[in-house]
């Protein structure tokens, strides 16, 4: 007999968290494998400081991303199947991710500076490369950066390949477009506690993530220990 009550509840609530990390997880190692396996960025892995921050970058991309996917799997079995041992592997790996969201978010709030201009160098290498090499994984990448943050272009004129890559914006406002190095260093060193505060909220919706599984893993103990499952002998000729 399946949980009842809070704990069918909060198996709900863990199979839509299970499918976002599934869905960000993938979107993540498949940018990761994009950027690494490409062949206008494989040189790049010869690590110097030209390119430490964009190794740094890919490497983030595929460690984190199959942290989630791992964590999705989890919670997708544990919380179908109402396998403890699943839940207890999902609560693991959710309080470490947990706990890095926390640490992330303190280390922009106190390091805005260096956490802003490793970020702008980041932007400036993956910008270099794709000027260089026009690799369609590092355009996608460089249309995710520009669309988030509003941005296009190192300063100075935009090469005619990298504006559609660039924000759809009127004839007019292009030559009043911001560089993307400067507004990420404004961005970080100006609004660090909004940026905390979005890492501080990542990390509590996290944290009810991991509660629901505590609440759930409780419910089907208690259910089992209510509605033990017999095994007859098996017959003997």
């Amino acid at each position: 007999m399946g949980v009842d009550g809070c704990g069918q509840m909060c198996k709900c609530i863990l199979i839509l968290f299970s499918a976002l990390f599934a869905i960000v997880g993938f979107a993540m190692v498949g940018l990761g494998l994009g950027l690494r396996l490409s062949s206008g960025t494989r040189g790049l892995f010869d690590i110097d400081l030209e390119t430490q921050e964009f190794v740094i970058f890919v490497v983030v991309l595929l460690v984190l991303g199959t942290l989630m996917l791992i964590v999705s799997i989890c919670g997708f079995h544990g919380a179908c199947s109402e396998n403890i041992s699943s839940l207890g592997v999902f609560s693991v790996l959710l309080g470490i991710m947990a706990g890095v969201e926390i640490g992330i978010g303190v280390l922009v709030f106190m390091r805005s500076q260096e956490v802003s201009q490793r970020l702008a160098n980041l932007y400036a290498s993956l910008y270099a490369q794709y000027v260089n090499k026009q690799d369609p994984s590092l355009g996608a990448t460089l249309k995710i950066i520009h669309e988030a943050f509003g941005c296009c272009g190192v300063g100075g004129g935009v090469e005619l390949f990298v504006r559609d890559t660039c924000p759809k914006i009127g004839i007019l406002e292009t030559f009043t477009r911001s560089n993307c190095p400067s507004v990420i260093l404004n961005l970080f060193q100006d609004k660090a506690p909004l940026i905390m505060g979005f890492f501080l909220a990542t990390a509590a919706l996290m944290i009810t993530a991991l509660v629901c599984s505590s609440i759930l893993s409780k419910a089907i103990k208690q259910n089992r220990q209510a509605f033990p499952v017999t095994y007859s002998a098996p017959l003997m000729f």
